[in-house]
């Protein structure tokens, strides 16, 4: 759809003067938005914009302060997610909101009128999936299904309700390529119906590949409107952050330096009936390195990373190793005095307590490796309330911490600004190896330009970096070996250089070598 079809017709949606106000904090700012019939509209902005608020408005999750919401071109009041699907609004929100121990159907059921007999749901449901490429079970329970086919169940679950607008959150942050595509061919479809799509990511490629037009948010505003296809990555990104956007300098590495983390036949069973055993995994990280684990979500990561932290020990002393000394058996904080850091895939609750300040957060995770720098007394610490303070304060310089005072609570910063603060806190000790989950998951393309070139500017200074991430553009950002991970089994390593996004597809999808993927390439 061009531009100037766009701007004729009555449009869909339109979003007049809307602005949401926290307290006197401007989450939105008199924002206006059109979205035409049949169209695929991008909504882009870093994380703190007002992406996620904007969107919380128009579903019913949030009441705007003032401003007008219009449908078809007449005012409507959108007081609830249900008055939202009865409007014709439907979302897929980026965290799935399913029952793992429920059949497909019976999760369906559960956003639908009770008065619909299940068999039904379920017949329905098979027919939509087939009709819109989305193929699904609906008898199969979900903590048997890939995380490309619970995104499925979202998307199934939003058009049975047959909405004229889509609302689509991050939908390929959890998908391998292949499944991004069976995904657009989906979208392209629902567009061929004169159903229109509110598409949210921070992959911009993919936003110039399927998108008709995009709007901008920076700080709560507009601040522009575009045809992303007549743009590029690099346009697109800084008319996002308002600069210019860096791009991330690798270095190679001839891996001569020594080993700084070391797994040998690593095994670890499931902890939970949903969890994912780790079979004999093996892998070597050396300083100057970054060791990239890709992966579709829910094949061992998580476990992987825990095992890795010490967060969950393991029988076998020697099946982890830091710096050459066996760390098996030891916890977090054992492993911390070793010089190793960690950043956990979960923001809140697991990488930051939301109700305590950034400081506070700090001394929770350096109160062991920094004790001599941040705690004074005998067997009664107390708190260098002055040097916490600095270190906090020089950790939001270095990332760039966006926040509301000098030291606020760390659930009152945005996603990307925290997940900021939290990798540089870890980075702030220089540590010798550094292990992440998923660095910048949900971040906007100015901060993880900023966390990815750090990653890789430690390893460049000498430390061993293990990324393990679904984002295969930070991947061959950071890289200078990859290894996979599928059902708790790892690859081979190989050298960034001998993979493309295919190979790594192939991989993820339970291809037993690269070659296997050359092969069927």
């Amino acid at each position: 759809m061009s531009e100037s079809d766009a701007g004729d017709a009555v449009p869909l949606l339109e979003v007049r003067s809307i602005s949401k106000l926290f307290g006197s904090f401007a989450a939105c700012s008199g924002i206006d938005l059109k979205i035409a019939p049949g169209e695929i509209h991008a909504l882009l902005g870093e994380n703190g914009a007002g992406k996620s608020t904007l969107v919380k408005m128009l579903f019913g999750v949030l009441a705007p302060t003032s401003g007008q919401i219009l449908w078809q071109g007449s005012p409507v009041s959108i007081g609830s997610p249900s008055e939202a699907r009865k409007t014709g609004i439907g979302m897929v929100f980026q965290h799935f909101s399913l029952f793992e121990a429920l059949t497909v159907a019976e999760n369906i059921a559960l956003s639908l009128d009770r008065s619909t007999p299940l068999a039904r749901i379920a017949d329905q449901a098979a027919e939509l999936s087939k009709a819109y490429g989305l193929p699904l079970d609906p008898h199969a329970h979900v903590a048997d299904l890939s995380v490309g086919e619970r995104q499925r169940i979202e998307i199934v679950r939003a058009l049975l309700q047959n909405p004229r607008l889509i609302i689509l959150d991050e939908p390929t942050s959890v998908l391998t390529p292949q499944e991004a595509d069976k995904l657009f061919e989906t979208l392209m479809k629902l567009k061929a119906e004169g159903r229109s799509v509110l598409y949210i990511s921070h992959r911009l490629e993919e936003v110039q590949r399927i998108c008709d037009r995009a709007t901008v948010l920076r700080h709560g505003k507009v601040t522009g409107a575009c045809d992303p296809r007549r743009e590029t990555p690099a346009s697109l990104a800084r008319m996002m952050v308002g600069s210019h956007v860096a791009d991330v300098v690798k270095t190679t590495s001839d891996a001569s330096g020594p080993i700084g983390l070391e797994a040998r036949d690593l095994s670890a069973k499931a902890r939970t009936p949903f969890a994912v055993a780790l079979k004999n995994i093996s892998l070597d990280v050396h300083a100057g390195e970054v060791l990239a684990i890709a992966g579709v979500a829910g094949n061992g990561q998580g476990e992987l990373f825990d095992v890795l932290s010490g967060e969950y020990t393991v029988s076998d002393n020697n099946a982890v190793k830091i710096k050459g000394k066996a760390v098996g058996q030891s916890g977090i904080s054992a492993r911390r005095l070793l010089g190793a850091a960690f950043v956990p895939e979960e923001r809140h609750g697991h990488g930051a307590v939301t109700t305590m300040s950034l400081s506070e957060n700090l001394v929770l995770s350096r109160n062991s490796s920094d004790s001599k720098a941040l705690l004074a007394g005998g067997p009664l610490r107390i708190i260098r309330s002055a040097t916490v303070k600095a270190a906090t304060k020089r950790i939001c310089a270095a990332m760039d911490v966006r926040k509301s005072g000098e030291d606020p609570a760390a659930g009152s910063l945005s996603g990307g600004n925290l997940q900021k603060f939290i990798v540089g806190r870890e980075l702030d000790r220089q540590p010798g190896v550094m292990i992440v989950n998923q660095p910048t998951w949900g971040v906007d393309a100015g901060a993880a330009s900023r966390i990815r070139q750090a990653l890789v500017d430690l390893a460049k200074a000498g430390s061993a970096v293990l990324v393990i991430s679904q984002d295969l553009d930070e991947i061959f950002e950071v890289a200078t070996h990859v290894a996979v991970i599928h059902d708790g089994r790892l690859s081979k390593v190989y050298p960034a250089a001998e993979l493309d996004r295919e190979k790594i597809g192939l991989l993820m999808g339970g291809m037993n070598s690269a070659s296997e993927a050359v092969h069927a390439h």
